[in-house]
């Protein structure tokens, strides 16, 4: 008998639009997406219209992908202590909100940010501040922010529980919530190689966090070793995870309704062929 899983997918390519995405997902074995809604090295994108968003829509249906999620651009930091960066941050966030909702997508994916040096504390109160007022800008009314947690490298946030909890609780509960990426966590000193380690890392996620805040869920493996706050993602099963570690979050039966998707080292191949090694754990072989 094969065991169940969460809404296994992959990261899929938006080239020539939005809503070529389901296809290329479906292609490759995908039930889940995530995307960018434009590129993510710019600062602004071509607006998604309407008839674009309802070829979304209509593709999701038509390639049965059962869940899909958007991810930030990576120019945005809503922690910077430079003024003028983290204002255009916050636009851009906002923009990124109002492109998720315009899709139908339930959440955005974004990472805290970098405090830069001004310290955690100060960069957590500041990126509970730029993430509301990118809520009020966006006019979004559904959309929810998925923190996610992070390895910790530099003057990053959200590298502990606690920092991830006290970020979500700044944010009103209907529109926040967490995404959470194994190879960051591994790397941050969350280990779930083993049963017993995974149960304890779970145990602490839902007592500092709360399981019943979890969005969606970033499958990686880590090339770099347990606590180096290194972030270096690697293939499924090649790295220092491996196969067995990630295989526990993806069969928790608390997570079957979340999308789970991989994301880099990728590309449709990869993609293709990790979705394949799951899927065979999956059936026992």
């Amino acid at each position: 008998m094969s065991k169940k899983s969460g809404i296994l997918g992959a990261h899929m390519s938006i080239a020539g639009g939005v809503s070529n995405a389901p296809k290329r997902g479906r292609a490759i074995g995908c039930d889940s997406i995530q995307i960018f809604t434009k590129s993510p090295n710019q600062w602004t994108g071509p607006p998604i219209t309407a008839e674009e968003a309802g070829r979304f829509r209509e593709n999701m249906a038509k390639y049965e992908i059962a869940a899909a999620i958007a991810h930030d651009t990576y120019l945005i930091n809503l922690a910077s202590p430079k003024d003028e960066l983290w204002e255009k941050s916050i636009d851009a966030f906002a923009d990124e909100l109002a492109r998720t909702e315009l899709l139908g997508l339930p959440c955005l994916v974004m990472h805290p940010g970098s405090h830069t040096g001004e310290g955690e504390k100060w960069g957590i109160r500041r990126v509970i501040e730029g993430i509301s007022e990118a809520l009020k800008r966006s006019g979004t009314k559904s959309v929810k922010v998925a923190v996610e947690t992070t390895a910790g490298q530099g003057t990053n946030l959200g590298y502990s529980f606690e920092q991830i909890a006290e970020i979500v609780e700044g944010l009103p509960a209907e529109r926040a919530g967490v995404c959470y990426d194994t190879c960051h966590t591994f790397v941050a000193g969350y280990d779930i190689r083993t049963r017993k380690a995974y149960r304890e890392t779970m145990r602490l996620f839902d007592e500092i966090v709360g399981i019943d805040r979890l969005l969606a869920i970033h499958l990686n493996d880590a090339k770099k070793e347990l606590g180096s706050r290194i972030d270096r993602h690697e293939r499924i099963g090649k790295g220092l995870i491996g196969l067995d570690g990630i295989m526990n979050i993806i069969t928790d039966p608390r997570f079957a309704h979340l999308p789970m998707v991989l994301e880099v080292p990728g590309g449709e191949k990869a993609f293709a062929e990790d979705l394949k090694v799951i899927r065979a754990a999956l059936e026992g072989g």
